[in-house]
């Protein structure tokens, strides 16, 4: 006999909500339907399991199917089906959870792999279609019923003569939803949104035994490690993010208490700054896509990676997109955390040479981490390394800053250290500081200024950082204090810039005219006023002047234009090894070039 009713909702306002705004991206209703089924068929095993009922040999999966003619999409499952009282109870009473239900009934049958919210979920189905109609017949002995709604808060439920257990939900789709009937767009759908569910998922199924399912029922990641080759984790990482370069190493998560666990997460080939910001997490809950890059589960600096992470204790609302907010998921986050600072740190101990080999496409992901995590940074902070002048990685205790013997460190004063953030610029300084057997550390990633910055804030070794062309440590002569005032004259009157402070000492380098060095906090300042647009990026700096050069000692024996010419030229080539010059500083420097050769020639 044919029912009708009114779906139970708690205004008549709510299905049109429902409808429009259910999902940020409508095209995720294909993934509610078929975790559905999932779940259906998971229930059924799980009564088989437990001597409820009897298993068949028909194999357990979803068939979806495509009607480009009549413009309906199909899902079926052969899991528990529903009798016409389930159904009444559990679609038209919108969001009440039939896995709930379910697990409160049969307690022995624990939750493993039930995911639904059937109430709710169903009706993501209205998104793109004009009425939806569900053919279903339980398990039990009773006859399969028929139930459809225009999504107008009303529905029918007749009996109907389906003949095998499940459910099938036909989708009748909306106009303008033409993108739904095509097979094609069907299939990346169910690869997007799919990809691991736990029984095969086929699409235009055909039973001639050549039918292939679309997605992996036993994703590598929900193996245990162990049984899973370096070729099997690269294989993995190519086909789920479609990147065809290898990734350096990666990290396989698998736990089962104090929470369920499972996931890979990989670490990329970074082949420029850009990309440090193309990761993709994708988070599941027992194998059914929940969204990518989660930041309640996913920590902000891991999401610099790509990988995949399923976690079925995850406290998901009825819409399975959005976090609750749970003490667990900090649980979860801060745990993965550490199985990537766990990962590092024993490849720093175990194979340095790799360690080593990898910090080029690792070392921002760590400084990043480190900026925005405390717990990370304090787990890694000793196997953080920098590359020195000579080549040779060395980290806090290899550079002598971290001294594990100090007791006292409170007392303990910063030790500097020498940093080059731009090889090719500072050469000049480079050889000097190589010259005298000094060290210094590469530091030329963007993130470094302010990773350096946060270093001397967090460090218990107390440092600070000198960009190698800050100061003059190692690089001067003795000299007899005495003031050059001639010399200071001719410097004075030749630049005629009040700005410019003009030093004069004397350097163990006699080949170097002159050198500019500037303050080190001052230009960090200057840097990130420049960066957030509050200063227009002049930079105050010191000219230094060498007595011992040879040039500058020959100068007071020139005539005043020579001298003016000479002390030009020797601050334009100290500007040069600097920094790069200013347009009319170039300008400058390229006509006393054209000056000078015009003499030598003449």
């Amino acid at each position: 006999m044919k029912k009708e009713g009114n779906i139970k909702i708690s205004s008549e306002n709510m299905m049109p909500i429902i409808k429009k705004w259910l999902y940020s991206d409508k095209d995720i209703f294909l993934r509610e339907i078929v975790a559905n089924g999932i779940d259906a068929i998971t229930k059924f095993k799980k009564l088989v399991d437990m001597g409820e009922t009897q298993a068949d040999d028909e194999e357990y999966c979803i068939k979806i199917s495509v009607d480009k003619k009549a413009k309906t999409l199909t899902v079926e499952d052969n899991g528990i089906g529903m009798t016409e009282e389930e159904v009444e109870k559990y679609i038209t009473q919108i969001a009440f959870s039939g896995a709930s239900d379910f697990l409160s009934k049969y307690e022995k049958a624990n939750g493993d792999g039930i995911i639904g919210h059937f109430g709710l979920g169903f009706y993501s189905a209205y998104m793109v279609s004009d009425y939806v109609e569900i053919f279903t017949k339980s398990y039990k002995d009773c006859v399969a019923v028929h139930w459809t709604s225009d999504g107008n808060a009303t529905y029918s439920i007749e009996e109907c003569d389906k003949a095998e257990r499940g459910t099938k939900i036909v989708m009748h789709l909306s106009n303008g939803e033409k993108e739904f009937s095509d097979e094609n767009n069907i299939k990346n759908l169910v690869k997007k949104y799919c990809a691991f569910m736990p029984y095969n998922v086929y699409v235009s199924f055909k039973g001639d035994g050549k039918d292939k399912p679309l997605n992996s029922t036993l994703p590598l990641y929900a193996k245990n490690p162990k049984d899973c080759t370096e070729e099997d984790y690269k294989n993995f990482y190519r086909d789920t993010f479609m990147d065809y370069n290898e990734p350096i190493f990666w990290v396989h998560l698998n736990m089962d208490y104090p929470f369920k666990l499972k996931g890979i997460l990989y670490f990329p080939k970074v082949t420029n700054k850009v990309e440090l910001e193309r990761g993709k997490v994708k988070l599941y809950c027992n194998q059914v896509f929940i969204a990518d890059n989660i930041k309640e589960v996913i920590p902000e600096f891991l999401m610099l990676l790509n990988g995949v992470i399923d976690c079925p204790d995850i406290p998901l609302n009825v819409s399975r997109s959005f976090l609750q907010n749970d003490r667990q998921v900090q649980k979860i986050s801060n745990h993965i955390t550490k199985k990537v600072a766990d990962k590092l740190t024993s490849l720093f101990k175990s194979d340095r040479a790799k360690y080593e080999e990898c910090w080029e496409d690792t070392s921002n992901f760590i400084k990043f981490g480190c900026i925005k995590q405390k717990d990370f940074y304090d787990k890694v902070k000793d196997i953080i390394i920098y590359k020195n002048i000579d080549d040779k990685f060395q980290n806090f205790i290899e550079l002598g800053i971290k001294d594990e013997e100090q007791k006292d460190k409170d007392n303990k004063e910063p030790k500097t250290v020498y940093y080059i953030s731009d090889k090719l610029q500072q050469s000049q300084y480079i050889k000097m500081f190589k010259d005298e057997g000094l060290n210094a550390i590469i530091c030329d990633s963007f993130i470094d200024t302010h990773f350096l910055s946060f270093l001397e804030y967090n460090s218990t070794d107390k440092v600070k950082f000198m960009r190698i062309d800050s100061g003059l440590d190692g690089a001067l002569k003795e000299d007899d204090g005495e003031e050059d005032t001639v010399l200071a004259d001719i410097f004075k009157n030749a630049l005629n810039n009040d700005k410019l402070t003009v030093k004069f000492e004397k350097l163990k380098n006699d080949k170097i005219p002159a050198i500019v060095i500037t303050d080190e906090y001052m230009r960090r300042y200057s840097e990130m006023g420049q960066f957030y647009g509050m200063s227009d990026g002049v930079l105050a700096h010191t000219l230094i002047v060498n007595k011992n050069s040879q040039i500058i000692g020959k100068i007071k024996e020139l005539d005043e234009q020579k001298q003016k010419f000479v002390a030009n030229y020797v601050y334009s080539l100290a500007l040069l090894s600097f920094k790069k010059l200013e347009a009319e500083e170039l300008d400058n420097f390229v006509n006393a070039n054209i000056e000078l050769l015009d003499n030598y020639i003449v």
